[in-house]
C-alpha cells in the first residue's frame, strides 16, 4: 500500500510537471531535459503550488505575455511611477560606473517584498508600493547574453523596462516564439516560469529595470504571502540564480 501511494504520488508530481512544462511554446527535447534535470528543476518542485496560484488567481487567466493595459489600473500606475523615477534618478548615469568591466550586472533596492541597501543613491526605489515586490536593474555589459532558464514561482510577474535607448534590433528577450526588442518597445511583461533567455550583442550596455509585480488576482494579499514565504526561502542564495552575474551589495 505504501508503494502504492508513493507511486500515486510521483505520477501525479509528474503531471504537474508535464502540464507546467506543457504552457511553454516551442517545447523539445532540450526543454524537457532542461526543466526536469536542469535550472528548471526548482520549478518542476514548485509546479503543484504554481498550478494552485493559477487557479486562485481567477478570473485573471494567465496569458503568459502581457501589455501593460492587461494590468488593473492599480498595478498599472505603480509600473508607470516606477519608470518615471528611473528617468527622474538619472539611472544609468548613477550606475554607470559600477558595472566597469563586469560582463553582466544586478542592482537589487528590494527583493521579494525586502528593502536591499547599497550606496546607490536612488531614493524612489525605496518608497512603498503595494503591488511591486522586486525592484533591481540588470546591466549587460556589451556581447553578453544569459542562458536559457525559468524563474521559480508564479505569485508575481517579471516587469521588464529598458531604460536607455537600444539603437537596434541585436538587444533583445525571447520567450517562447515571442521575440522582443528593446529598439521596438521599452516595456515587456510576462510569467517568468516560462523558459526565456536575454540577448545584449550591441556594442554599448543595456540598463533594464528588473521588477517583480504581485499578479492580478482576487485576493492579492494571499498572493503577497505567497512571495514572502519565498523571500524566506531563498533568502541568502539568490547567489544561485545570479552566480554569473556581479550582485552588487553594500
Amino acid at each position: 500500500m505504501i508503494f502504492l501511494n508513493v507511486g500515486i504520488g510521483l505520477l501525479a508530481f509528474l503531471g504537474f510537471g508535464i502540464y507546467d512544462l506543457s504552457r511553454n511554446r516551442k517545447v523539445d527535447a532540450s526543454v524537457v531535459k532542461r526543466y526536469f534535470t536542469g535550472n528548471g528543476v526548482f520549478t518542476w518542485v514548485l509546479s503543484p503550488l504554481n498550478t494552485l496560484l493559477d487557479i486562485l488567481s481567477l478570473p485573471y487567466i494567465n496569458k503568459g505575455i502581457y501589455k501593460l493595459e492587461d494590468l488593473p489600473a492599480t498595478h498599472q500606475a505603480e509600473v508607470k511611477r516606477l519608470i518615471e523615477a528611473s528617468h527622474k534618478e538619472n539611472l544609468v548615469e548613477k550606475l554607470a560606473e559600477k558595472i566597469k568591466e563586469n560582463p553582466r550586472t544586478m542592482f537589487f533596492f528590494k527583493w521579494y517584498g525586502q528593502e536591499v541597501k547599497n550606496d546607490i543613491d536612488v531614493p524612489s526605489f525605496y518608497e512603498p508600493y503595494k503591488y511591486i515586490k522586486t525592484i533591481g536593474v540588470s546591466v549587460f555589459n556589451k556581447k553578453q547574453s544569459t542562458s536559457k532558464h525559468f524563474g521559480p514561482m508564479r505569485a508575481t510577474l517579471r516587469v521588464l523596462y529598458n531604460v536607455n535607448d537600444m539603437k537596434d534590433k541585436t538587444a533583445y528577450i525571447e520567450v517562447g516564439d515571442t521575440l522582443h526588442y528593446w529598439q521596438d518597445e521599452k516595456l515587456f511583461i510576462f510569467d517568468d516560469t516560462l523558459q526565456h533567455q536575454s540577448f545584449n550583442e550591441s556594442d554599448s550596455p543595456r540598463y533594464c529595470l528588473f521588477v517583480d509585480i504581485l499578479r492580478p488576482c482576487l485576493l492579492p494579499s494571499l498572493a503577497a504571502a505567497f512571495v514572502s514565504v519565498l523571500c524566506v526561502l531563498l533568502k541568502g542564495v539568490n547567489n544561485v540564480f545570479y552566480k554569473n552575474w556581479k550582485v552588487v551589495k553594500p
